[in-house]
């Protein structure tokens, strides 16, 4: 059987913005919650060679440093609230433990890559330009829910606003305001020494607003060298992102995202600080 054409994960109402706040929206309406459906499709089998193979457990056991081989192995048995969108080749998933309002990982379904390091697996040109359509689909996705969440204080979204809530008209769709550049506020990128063993590339709004962002490894792992943006792939074999330990990356001082504020190991003060960058950073 013929594999089913993928539905989109976002509707044109959320793309609009004209969906229901997360409070009242129902799963069907909600950007996040929309599951494709369609059925996996078999792919060939390949060997899982790696010049630095990040597992060494049987590809069966799905727990631990491996938990992410489930949604790889059959994202059709986890919910619309876990998994945003899948095909054959790459499974888009919320992040379990978000450092960011809004965390998306994007996993590759082959085998011969879903286990190398992406140092590594990023060398192959080809699968490089996949993950990199992947992820421009996946930042779009994510760019949008911001500007559902979160339009409604933006200045820069208040003619777009305005349109939604009726209180200009507009005579022709393409007429609506585009409002603010929300795929600006998306990262896009991997940890230099990975805490999973399946290849994942996060997609998060770059607001650090989660409780789950618990201490100053968890900051600097996105707010140093050790996040690796993904455009700068393939890397120099020379250049010292390779070795995030040396570099002392997640022990250094933990520097504000949006102001430059340096906060030494103070993590509570910084933590404190970021609820206030936060309801700034959405009116902007």
């Amino acid at each position: 059987m013929a594999e089913e054409t993928p539905k989109s994960a976002i509707t044109e109402e959320q793309i609009a913005s004209t969906a229901p706040t997360a409070s009242s929206a129902s799963p069907s309406r909600n950007a996040f919650t929309a599951l494709m459906a369609h059925k996996r499709k078999a792919s060939p089998s390949s060997p899982a060679a790696s010049k630095r193979s990040l597992s060494s457990h049987a590809k069966n056991v799905f727990k631990n440093r491996d938990g992410l081989g489930a949604y790889i192995s059959d994202p059709s048995k986890h919910p619309p609230s876990r998994v945003v969108y899948y095909d054959s080749d790459f499974v888009a998933i919320h992040d379990m433990y978000p450092k960011s309002s809004v965390h998306t990982l994007l996993l590759p379904r082959d085998e011969k890559f879903a286990s190398m390091h992406p140092f590594d697996a990023f060398e192959d040109a080809e699968f490089l330009a996949q993950v990199r359509e992947q992820s421009a689909r996946l930042k779009g996705i994510v760019a949008s829910e911001l500007q559902r969440r979160y339009g409604k204080f933006s200045v820069q979204d208040k003619p777009r606003e305005a349109v939604l809530n009726g209180e200009v008209e507009i005579e022709r769709e393409e007429d609506m305001p585009a409002g603010r550049d929300w795929e600006k506020d998306v990262l896009v990128g991997i940890h230099a020494h990975p805490s999973m063993n399946h290849l994942h590339v996060h997609v998060l709004s770059k607001d650090r607003s989660s409780e789950w962002l618990k201490h100053r490894k968890h900051y600097n792992s996105f707010a140093t060298d050790f996040f690796v943006p993904l455009e700068d792939f393939p890397l120099e074999e020379d250049d010292v992102r390779r070795h995030p330990g040396k570099e002392g990356y997640l022990g250094s001082d933990m520097k504000c995202w949006r102001c430059g504020k340096n906060f030494g190991n103070k993590f509570a003060r910084l933590k404190e600080h970021l609820k206030e960058e936060f309801e700034e950073w959405k009116g902007e």
